[in-house]
């Protein structure tokens, strides 16, 4: 399984000039060999692109992705990153949903396709990053 981050698929979604090529040719690469999967708070971050949840169901039906739940495992370690990031006096609020991601990804010992690797590089390197 390779957890798609939110990034790749609005790049493809919304036709981005400078990164859909890219994000769809990583999504075909992917395919090849493993499969692609999407978890709730990737869902969410996409539903803002959404105005009702049926245009998003039917653009993720479309797809090759699966939404996959997230172990509690995962949360746990989502939670005590957080933790430790803001011991560390991060001071940023939009940190969270790239925690649950990385820890989903860690738990499940799967890489993630993003194009935006600093918290995870940071807090999740034991993940493999496909990435620019």
């Amino acid at each position: 399984m390779i957890l798609v981050d939110t990034n790749v698929l609005l790049d493809v979604f919304q036709d981005d000039s400078q990164w859909a090529k890219w994000s769809q040719d990583q999504l075909d690469t992917a395919l090849l060999t493993d499969r692609l999967a999407i978890n709730a708070v990737i869902y969410a971050e996409l539903s803002i692109a959404y105005s009702r949840i049926e245009d998003l169901e039917k653009v993720v039906a479309g797809t090759s992705l699966k939404v996959e739940a997230m172990p509690r495992e995962a949360l746990f370690l989502a939670g005590k990153v957080y933790r430790d990031y803001r011991r560390k006096q991060g001071r940023k609020t939009g940190v969270l949903p790239d925690f649950f991601i990385g820890a989903h990804a860690a738990v499940q010992n799967c890489p993630i396709l993003t194009r935006d690797t600093a918290h995870y590089r940071t807090y999740f390197p034991g993940v493999r990053l496909i990435c620019p």
